[in-house]
């Protein structure tokens, strides 16, 4: 559901939820910002029929009364419509607070906010506000965060919840310029402090996953339904290991230029000082390693295997030729 039209539903809502009699259809329009700009008649009617069945397809319970003029008229009496009381352990409450931390920088950061305040006003213990059950104490002021920069995140974000295919242009790391790609995006998962989407690449016909910081420009939505079926477990963190070496078969020795390259430097199982600005390190080689040692370019310089320098060789040279 695009943006523009959950917040035409939630006026619609909360028009019907406030009013003490039915409203009609000229009183909706003409209170409505979405309504007032519908345009004729025929346009404001047909998009009042649709909210109207969406709203009750989510569960609203809204009535039409008919007037004494012959007028028909809508509301959702609060007493129909009322949920019953919610109550949340304290690790329930936990979670939801954190999952509410993860829209930070996302344009859903109001709504969390919003949420996190109603569980505080109905006394729900949040993460770092509680007391800690096993030592009497209030939780540690450190709270994990997942960062959401990325221009992409929230259109794919919204693409992936509506099944919508998207289309974006996308710069591998071996890539001097960028490709478009028409993707159905699947999942978004962060994996080290990164944004990853898992979906189906229609030209190429597979499964695919991109990098959202290397997605260019805007993404854009196009019409249509998926062709291809949503898989029921996608494994985008398996993914992105092997590419970063994760899955290790052996070990590479490398030159890492001092203070870089911290990733490298977080995974080696030896790290041995050279001189001259340069380190020496041993980390895991595995499947993809290659590609992930190009993105810190000039900083690294493979030693051994040979046959990763090569391959590390051959991917720096196809970007100078892009």
């Amino acid at each position: 559901m695009a943006i523009a039209k959950a917040e035409r539903l939630m006026n619609l809502a909360l028009c019907l939820l406030g009013t003490r009699r039915p409203l009609t259809k000229r009183e909706l329009r003409s209170s409505i910002e979405a309504y007032i700009e519908a345009g004729n008649d025929d346009s404001f009617n047909r998009m009042f029929e649709r909210d109207k069945d969406d709203l009750r397809e989510l569960g609203l319970v809204i009535e039409t009364v008919e007037g004494i003029d012959g007028d028909i008229g809508y509301l959702a009496r609060r007493d129909s419509n009322r949920l019953p009381p919610i109550t949340l352990d304290a690790e329930e409450a936990a979670a939801l607070g954190l999952a509410a931390k993860i829209w930070q920088q996302a344009r859903l950061a109001g709504a969390a906010s919003g949420a996190l305040q109603k569980l505080r006003a109905a006394g729900m213990p949040l993460a770092g506000e509680g007391a800690d059950l096993d030592a009497g104490q209030p939780h540690s002021a450190l709270e994990p965060r997942i960062p959401a920069h990325e221009a992409a995140f929230e259109p794919l974000m919204l693409a992936c919840r509506d099944r919508r295919p998207v289309v974006f242009d996308y710069r591998k790391s071996t890539a001097a310029h960028p490709e478009q790609r028409q993707v159905e995006p699947w999942i978004l998962e962060c994996w080290r402090g990164h944004w990853y989407v898992a979906g189906w690449d229609r030209e190429r016909a597979a499964e695919r996953v991109f990098r959202l910081s290397r997605i260019t420009g805007k993404v854009r939505s196009r019409q249509g339904k998926f062709t291809a079926p949503v898989p029921d477990h996608v494994t985008v963190r398996e993914t992105v290991e092997s590419w970063a070496g994760e899955t290790a078969t052996g070990t590479a020795r490398i030159k890492l230029r001092a203070e870089h390259g911290y990733p490298l430097r977080a995974r080696a199982r030896t790290v041995r000082a050279l001189g001259d600005g340069w380190d020496e390190l041993e980390i895991p080689n595995g499947h993809g390693l290659d590609a992930w040692l190009v993105e810190f370019g000039p900083d690294v310089v493979v030693l051994e295997p040979a046959e990763l320098r090569a391959e590390v060789i051959d991917r720096l040279r196809a970007v100078a030729k892009g």
